[in-house]
């Protein structure tokens, strides 16, 4: 990996490190996450509303040990995995991620067809312009260029905000079943597992990693990586919160019998909260912009991964000739992605579903994270004490969790 070296330390230098930890939380409030807190806002009111704020401190963990991982080893997950382990344990790695990366490319992309079927746009051809659009930004730009694009993009997210507030939720309604966790019925516990899943995902942990060693990040850079994906991971729930708020307002049954079913009803929401034209506006950009990062992301998740995994360079800054498994693995995730879009799937149900695939890799991704941060980091970055063990802790039970709830909740 390749890049400047930027400042490190005080609060004031964190726009010079600023970047990876921002952009995997946009991409983290992708068009699945947004899917699966407005199916749960719609279906069970709040009750799901306090995971998503017991998710936090997780999602901060995951991402705070994943960039520290990647500084302080000079390895994404994959190279460290195949020098450590050898090329068989990182090919099951790489495995575990493609699924992952393909379940999430297959969701964004379908995620951009339903917002283009909800503003009456022929869907081929929008699909079409985004794959173009995607691959435009990833193939000729450094990482950088990428990384500026991206957060512009998913600025749009933000708009989710003001959607909830304009929701007028029932403040005792919401504090009174946000308490009450129905962990007895299998429906509840399928939708648990998939927020869980769509809220920490493989291909965060691999974006995070290698995008940190991309940019040039190095070990005094820590202390404000730490505060930006801190930040990230706050505004990531928020805004899939402010999602489950408004659907919950606006679509929300708590006898759990009113389920979404298409991408329309999802907009329905935002319509009811805003008007019909605002509400389009805000379902567009908020959606769409969560999507198009997240592919980016996804796109470039994959591509560093392989390209680690069979111990080839694996930066933007080589371009396609140097890195030609980077580029070329990325284009063929979005192409088969996008072919199988164009097949024709029912979104909701894919959304939530990848969301289930994901907790259900949790036990893999977390394990590897944490052996990795165990016994391949130096020793001044190694978890240690109470840190490490409530790590510890944190991953094993949101790994079983996960679990537990998807295998459950699927039976």
């Amino acid at each position: 990996m390749s890049g400047g070296r930027p400042a490190a330390g005080a609060w004031w230098r964190i726009p010079a490190v600023a970047g990876p930890g921002l952009i995997v939380m946009l991409a983290d409030t992708d068009a699945g996450s947004v899917i699966t807190a407005a199916q749960s806002g719609a279906r069970w009111g709040y009750t799901l509303l306090l995971p998503q704020f017991v998710l936090v401190p997780l999602l901060f963990m995951v991402q705070e040990l994943a960039a520290r991982v990647g500084i302080g080893t000079g390895c994404g997950l994959a190279a460290l995995v195949r020098r450590r382990y050898g090329p068989a344990a990182a090919a099951a790695l790489l495995a575990t991620l493609v699924a992952s990366c393909l379940g999430a490319l297959v969701t964004e992309l379908s995620g951009l067809a339903g917002v283009a079927e909800s503003l009456g746009l022929p869907v081929a051809p929008c699909i079409a312009a985004a794959v173009a659009l995607v691959l435009a930004i990833v193939w000729a730009g450094s990482y950088r260029s990428v990384e500026r694009i991206a957060l512009a993009i998913g600025v749009g997210e933000l708009a989710f905000l003001a959607l909830a507030w304009r929701a007028h939720p029932d403040a005792a309604q919401m504090a009174r079943e946000a308490l009450r966790l129905p962990l007895g019925d299998r429906s509840y516990l399928y939708l648990l597992a998939a927020n869980i899943g769509t809220s920490v995902m493989p291909w965060t942990v691999f974006y995070q990693q290698s995008a940190s060693l991309d940019k040039g990040l190095r070990p005094a850079d820590l202390p404000s990586v730490r505060r930006e994906t801190l930040a990230g991971a706050v505004l990531c729930q928020a805004v899939t919160a402010a999602v489950l708020v408004a659907a919950a307002a606006k679509l929300g049954d708590p006898a759990g019998s009113r389920p979404l079913e298409t991408v329309g009803q999802i907009a329905d929401a935002f319509t009811a909260s805003l008007g019909h034209v605002a509400g389009h506006v805000v379902f567009t950009v908020g959606l769409g912009g969560g999507a198009l990062v997240a592919t980016i992301v996804v796109c470039l998740a994959t591509g560093w991964a392989v390209s680690e995994a069979l111990g080839l360079p694996g930066s933007l800054d080589d371009g396609p000739q140097r890195a030609p498994w980077l580029y070329g693995a990325l284009t063929a995730a979005l192409l088969a992605a996008a072919a199988l879009v164009l097949s024709g799937t029912d979104l909701v149900r894919l959304s939530v579903a990848a969301g289930v695939l994901n907790a259900l890799l949790l036990p893999v991704v977390l394990g590897a994270l944490w052996l990795a941060a165990r016994t391949a980091l130096p020793a001044g970055l190694r978890p240690r004490g109470a840190a490490a063990a409530a790590t510890a802790v944190v991953f094993a039970l949101a790994a079983a969790i996960g679990l537990a709830s998807g295998l459950i909740g699927a039976l």
